[in-house]
């Protein structure tokens, strides 16, 4: 078994990044459902995020969604965060819902309009140097609906194009981390569908690219802790946006569809040792609660992650790799799923105990009046940003 002391130690330094826009009311494409206490303002998304590390120990920092968390003073907006106990975390573009936008924005065939949208992402790039943060999250809509709608190698140029402009504005100490998704809202062909797309740009660009993983963007049965694996070789993982789907995206909370695919990809990921924060690798929520009360799911998103990251933690490595090394399939297992079935609850609750949190942080949260509060002062929040 595991040495106890080394894996508290391990999951008292893990981090998980929490995203504004999880704080505030999201829907379908049909409906938002609005909530009542949902931020109103960057601020309050951020205050939201920083009750959420109160209660977890292992949120530091929130994401911000450009132009959803536009601000006039982003070094204030900075200042508000620390003074919460928090940092701005990555900085993620929109270049998917301006009218503009329907035929693409960097792959856009009208030469002003992929100007435009990558002149929001050199914007992007200014809001990190305000805000301290360290990296840019992209994410592109763009794609086709039908066969001959446009040229699928000179979309990937103007990719490129736009990428380059973007990671030479980078300062030394930020990244480029590029996001994929299999399809939505293209349906016959999606500009940035994959890893190996995302990968070979990222290995163009340079080796302040890398590639983020939402674990929801894939096809049914996609073998994503090979991905993970993969990438790690390669030295271009550079964030997840964890999530959970049952058919699409559907941004369910992580965990929640399927715990045993969590914790495979934690399982790579602790194999490699790139659980330390100092490998760099950002883990963060993407998820929209659509019917769930907002900071609740988020605890226990965060929990879902710390559960499974205990569970590879407790692998018995030296006898996996025994097993391995022997070809002893059923044994090689076996040790997998001793941890996988392993209950980590009490470990977890004594860790929280020990760093003076309370063992329970959904429980602790609805013993708080947080809620209460802030349905009572904030009255008119507001969605997301995608005004379904």
């Amino acid at each position: 078994m595991p040495d106890r002391a080394s894996v508290k130690e391990a999951l008292r330094a893990q981090r998980i990044e929490t995203p504004s826009w999880g704080y505030a009311n999201s829907g379908t494409r049909f409906k938002v459902f609005a909530q009542p206490g949902v931020p109103r303002t960057p601020q309050e998304k951020i205050a939201d995020a920083a009750t959420v590390h109160r209660f977890t120990g292992v949120a530091p920092s929130v994401a911000l969604h450009i132009p959803w968390d536009a601000v006039e003073d982003y070094a204030a907006l900075t200042r508000h965060a620390a003074d919460l106990g928090v940092e701005i975390g990555a900085i993620n573009t929109n270049v998917f819902q301006d009218p503009d936008y329907k035929l693409g924005s960097v792959t856009n065939p009208d030469p002003g309009i992929r100007r435009k949208a990558t002149d929001h992402l050199l914007d992007a790039v200014a809001i990190m140097d305000a805000t301290g943060s360290r990296d840019l999250k992209l994410w592109f809509s763009d794609g086709l609906n039908y066969p001959g709608q446009d040229d699928l190698r000179a979309r990937q140029d103007r990719l490129a194009a736009a990428l380059r402009e973007a990671y030479d504005r980078l300062g030394g100490h930020q990244r480029m981390l590029l996001e994929y998704k299999l399809f939505e809202p293209a349906f016959y062909a999606t500009d940035v569908p994959d890893w190996g797309t995302a990968y070979a740009h990222c290995v163009e660009l340079g080796e302040r690219a890398a590639v983020c993983i939402d674990t929801g963007h894939h096809a049914p049965g996609t073998n994503i802790e090979f991905i993970v694996a993969f990438l790690l070789r390669q030295g271009r993982l550079g964030a997840f946006d964890f999530n959970s789907r049952f058919y699409a995206d559907d941004d369910l909370m992580v965990g929640a569809a399927d715990p045993f695919q969590l914790f495979r990809i934690m399982h790579e990921i602790v194999g490699a040792g790139a659980l330390d924060p100092a490998r760099g690798i950002n883990f963060m929520l993407d998820q929209c609660h659509n019917i769930e009360a907002k900071i609740p799911a988020v605890i226990r998103s965060v929990m879902n992650v710390q559960e499974a990251t205990a569970k590879a933690l407790l692998v018995e490595r030296d006898a996996l790799a025994a097993a391995q090394r022997a070809g002893d399939v059923l044994e090689a297992n076996a040790v997998l799923m001793d941890a996988y079935n392993t209950d980590v609850r009490p470990l977890l609750a004594e860790l929280r105990a020990d760093s003076g949190l309370d063992p329970d942080p959904v429980a602790a949260y609805r013993r708080s009046g947080y809620q209460q509060a802030i349905e009572a002062e904030r009255v008119g929040g507001e969605q997301a940003g995608w005004g379904a």
